[in-house]
């Protein structure tokens, strides 16, 4: 499977008045040919100033010190603006967080959406509307030719995402970024807006990088997950093998701290305890050791390397060591293991 994005030892800082953030770590990742990579973790975590880096989209006081992101083999870290203002929206396309903010109040959708067209293509305005009302059909508007002359103000919250997502695919392109899609919205809509992504994603052949806090919304759509903590990832692999087979202690939290189908509305769901590391100056050993009980004595002196559970499964953790002592997830984690062993056996319906 070809690689069509590869990022290298990523270091993002912020300058603020109390001194440099290094908000960013050292992060790896790669994405590949028609595939889904879901980033998740806690807010705060990295994953937005992570994939923007990408696109060269960061705040005035943010610099990337280090790294590289490349594209087909290209280092956009060393493009032109011009350059890669021909590739956003074009070839690397972001849908952001809240409709709201994304869309022009005083634009009709219809103008909205043809507008990466103009700017990126040689197609005339006619053509360019045509294209943005196939493309509001395919993202399932209503009647679009008609609701090409409306206003965002005139569209519920979870057709202005699918607004936002038509904006973003118009062009067609290589690589979409979902940057926490579906946080404003109700859960049924959620669902709705992960099956449209899932079909776009047949439909035209991007390759999705699905930035998230919640991991129930990961199930439904990745392929692989990248689990992040304090501007590093701290696990990597395949949906099945994170969620049923999760070897970092953070990763346990975040499982844990899931509802299932059993969950009532009185029922406490867990949490990690502590907060995250002040970036400011961040820590010399394991970001996660004061939060996380089965932290050992090399936890505060050194930050661990990946160790390799399988082929396509890592997780940075002294718990994988062969000299760590066995420790066991917690009773919920191996729960949720078990009941899905028992699906894929068809013990389960």
């Amino acid at each position: 499977m070809e690689r069509i994005l590869d990022v290298k030892n990523l270091h993002v800082d912020f300058k603020t008045y109390n001194g440099t953030v290094h908000a960013i770590r050292g992060v790896d990742f790669h994405l590949n040919d028609g595939e889904t990579l879901a980033i998740v973790g806690e807010s705060g975590s990295g994953k937005s100033v992570t994939v923007r880096s990408v696109l060269r989209l960061l705040a005035k006081n943010a610099s990337i010190s280090q790294g590289e992101v490349l594209y087909h083999g290209e280092d956009l870290l060393k493009k032109s603006e011009k350059e890669m203002d021909n590739l956003r929206g074009n070839k690397i396309s972001m849908i952001f967080q809240d409709p709201m903010t994304s869309l022009d109040p005083t634009m009709t959708i219809g103008k909205q959406v043809a507008e990466p067209l103009l700017i990126h293509n040689k197609v005339s305005k006619a053509d360019a509307l045509k294209r943005a009302e196939e493309v509001l059909r395919l993202v399932g508007i209503p009647n679009p030719k008609a609701r090409m002359k409306d206003y965002p103000h005139q569209f519920s919250g979870g057709q202005r995402q699918r607004i936002v997502i038509a904006i973003a695919i118009v062009d067609y392109p290589e690589i979409l970024i979902a940057d926490e899609p579906t946080t404003a919205l109700d859960v049924t809509v959620q669902a709705q807006i992960i099956d449209l992504l899932r079909e776009l994603q047949q439909k035209i052949g991007t390759s999705i990088i699905f930035i998230t806090h919640d991991l129930g919304v990961v199930a439904g759509i990745a392929d692989r997950v990248a689990v992040m903590y304090a501007g590093k990832f701290v696990e990597y692999g395949s949906v099945d093998e994170v969620f049923y087979d999760p070897q970092h202690p953070y990763t346990w939290g975040l499982l844990d701290s899931m509802p299932t189908l059993n969950t009532s509305e009185q029922d406490r769901l867990n949490s990690i305890p502590g907060t995250p590391p002040n970036l400011l100056n961040p820590p010399t050993g394991d970001a996660f050791a004061p939060r996380n009980a089965y932290a050992l004595q090399i936890d505060t002196e050194q930050q661990p390397p990946f160790f390799k559970v399988t082929k396509t499964h890592y997780a940075a953790t002294w718990l994988l060591h062969p000299d760590a002592p066995k420790v066991t997830p917690p009773v919920s984690i191996q729960q949720r293991f078990k009941k899905y062993q028992a699906w894929l056996e068809g013990d389960v319906k």
